[in-house]
C-alpha cells in the first residue's frame, strides 16, 4: 500500500476560508506534488462541494496538483478493502482512511506535514 495523505483545501493548500479565494501555500502544495512524485496517494479532503469544489479542483490543478480521489477513498484502499470484504472481514467503510491528514483546524498538523522526510517515509510504507 502507498502511503496515503488526506488534505484539507481552506486554509491548508490555499489560505483563508470559503468562500474566499486565498492565495496559494506554496510550500503545502510542493510538499503535496513531493509526495506524489514518491508514489504516495493524494486525497483532497474538504468541506466543498459543487461549483466551490470545482474551483478548489481547479486552482489546484493550474499550480500542478491533482488528486487520486477527492472527497472518497483512494484506489488502492477501495482495492484493499473490498479484499478485506471479500475474505470475510467487514473492515469496509464509507469513512476516509489515510495515513496522515493535514488541515489547518489540526494544530500543528501543517508544520508537521511540511517537515516530513518524503522520500524515507513513502520507501517505508512501500516496504510494507
Amino acid at each position: 500500500m502507498p502511503f496515503i495523505v488526506a488534505i484539507d483545501y481552506d486554509g491548508t493548500l490555499f489560505e483563508g476560508g470559503h468562500p474566499d479565494k486565498g492565495a496559494p501555500r506554496i510550500d503545502v502544495i510542493e510538499k503535496a506534488k513531493q509526495f506524489k512524485k514518491f508514489s504516495a496517494e493524494i486525497i483532497l479532503w474538504t468541506c466543498r462541494d459543487s461549483g466551490a469544489l470545482q474551483e478548489a479542483i481547479t486552482r489546484c490543478k493550474e499550480h500542478g496538483l491533482t488528486f487520486d480521489a477527492i472527497n472518497t477513498n483512494s484506489f488502492s484502499q477501495v482495492q484493499y478493502m473490498r479484499k478485506e470484504l471479500a475474505e470475510g472481514d467487514v473492515f469496509a467503510t464509507k469513512k476516509i482512511f489515510a495515513d496522515l491528514y493535514v488541515d489547518d483546524r489540526s494544530p500543528g498538523s501543517i508544520e508537521f506535514f511540511l517537515n516530513i522526510d518524503v522520500e524515507k517515509t513513502c520507501k517505508n510504507y512501500e516496504s510494507r
